[in-house]
C-alpha cells in the first residue's frame, strides 16, 4: 500500500487549542503578531490569503513528488500538500509545539522534524519541493540567504522552491517609505520584519542558484473581514471575534496591526514565488 493511501490524523489546525500552540505562556500584549492571531483561532496566517497558497501550490507540482515544508506553523499548508498527493512530507520546525502540532495533523502521511529551517540536517538532494511560507520576512539578510541555500541543498536539480512573503511595491518604492514600514511593522506585530519588492525577492533567489518560473501577488488583507471569511469561514470567524471580545489585550494589538496594514495598504502585499533550482 503506497504512502497516499494511508489514513490520516483526524486533528486539523482549528482543532488546537491555546495552551497547546507555541509561545502559549506570553501574554497578548507580547506575543508575536502571528501566534497572537492562532491563538484568537486564525488558521490562515498567510499575507496574501488562502488563495494564493493555492495558486503556489498547483505552480509548485508537488504530486507524486518528496516535499520539505519549512516552519509550517499550525499545518493549515501541510494540508493543503498533502491534497496534491506527494509522495512524502516532512516538515521543519524549530518550535516543538510547533512540530508536534504538525505531526498530528499529517500522521500517516508524512512527519514533522524539530529543526532550523537554516540547517535542517536532512540529506542532501533529497527533495522534490521546498515549501516556506510567511517566515523568510521575519529573517535578517543572511539568516534568509542561509535558508534558501539550505532549500537550494535540499532540492534535487530541476526541483521547485515555492515561497509566498510579504511583498512592497512597486520596485521603485523609496528607501525612507520602505524603511518606515518595516520599522511600524515589527512595532506591531512584535517581530522583526523585513518585507522586499518583487524584483528584489527575485533577485534573491537567482543568487542562489534558482530560476524563477512563475511570480503572483494579492492585498495583505489578513485582519480583512472579506479575507477572512474566505479563509477561515463563517465558523472560524465568530471563533476569532469570540475570542476577541473576551481579551481586551489582544483587542488593543489586532487593531493596532490593524491601522499598520491599512496604512501602508498601497505599498504592502503578499507575493508567492515558484523556482526551479538549475544545473
Amino acid at each position: 500500500m503506497g504512502t497516499n493511501s494511508l489514513p490520516t490524523s483526524e486533528r486539523h489546525a482549528e482543532d488546537f487549542s491555546g495552551d497547546e500552540l507555541p509561545f502559549s505562556e506570553r501574554d497578548s500584549a507580547h506575543l508575536p503578531g502571528h501566534w497572537l492571531l492562532a491563538r484568537l483561532g486564525k488558521r490562515v496566517l498567510r499575507p496574501g490569503g488562502l488563495e494564493l497558497t493555492q495558486h503556489m501550490l498547483d505552480h509548485a507540482k508537488a504530486e507524486g513528488g518528496d516535499v520539505v515544508e519549512f516552519a509550517p506553523g499550525l499545518g493549515r499548508t501541510a494540508t493543503e500538500i498533502l491534497g496534491h498527493s506527494p509522495a512524502s512530507y516532512i516538515g521543519v520546525d524549530e518550535d516543538p509545539k510547533a512540530a508536534a502540532i504538525v505531526g498530528q495533523i499529517v500522521a500517516g502521511r508524512g512527519h514533522c522534524i524539530t529543526a532550523n529551517a537554516s540547517d535542517t540536517g536532512l540529506p542532501e538532494a533529497s527533495a522534490d519541493v521546498v515549501v516556506g511560507e510567511a517566515m523568510l520576512t521575519m529573517q535578517s539578510d543572511r539568516g534568509r540567504q542561509k535558508i534558501i541555500a539550505e532549500a537550494a541543498r535540499l532540492l534535487r536539480p530541476g526541483g521547485r522552491y515555492a515561497i509566498h512573503e510579504l511583498g512592497l511595491q512597486p520596485d521603485t518604492l523609496d528607501t525612507k517609505v520602505k524603511n518606515a514600514i518595516r520599522k511600524e511593522l515589527a512595532q506591531s506585530i512584535k517581530v522583526s520584519a523585513r518585507p522586499l519588492t518583487a524584483a528584489e525577492w527575485t533577485a534573491l533567489l537567482k543568487d542562489a542558484g534558482f530560476e524563477v518560473d512563475w511570480v503572483d501577488a494579492a492585498p495583505m488583507a489578513l485582519l480583512n473581514m472579506k479575507r477572512n471569511i474566505a479563509d477561515e469561514g463563517i465558523i472560524g470567524v465568530l471563533r476569532i471575534v469570540k475570542n476577541l471580545l473576551k481579551d481586551s489585550q489582544a483587542r488593543s494589538r489586532v487593531l493596532t496591526m490593524k491601522r499598520t496594514f491599512t496604512k501602508y495598504k498601497k505599498h504592502i502585499n503578499g507575493i508567492a514565488i515558484v523556482a526551479h533550482k538549475l544545473g
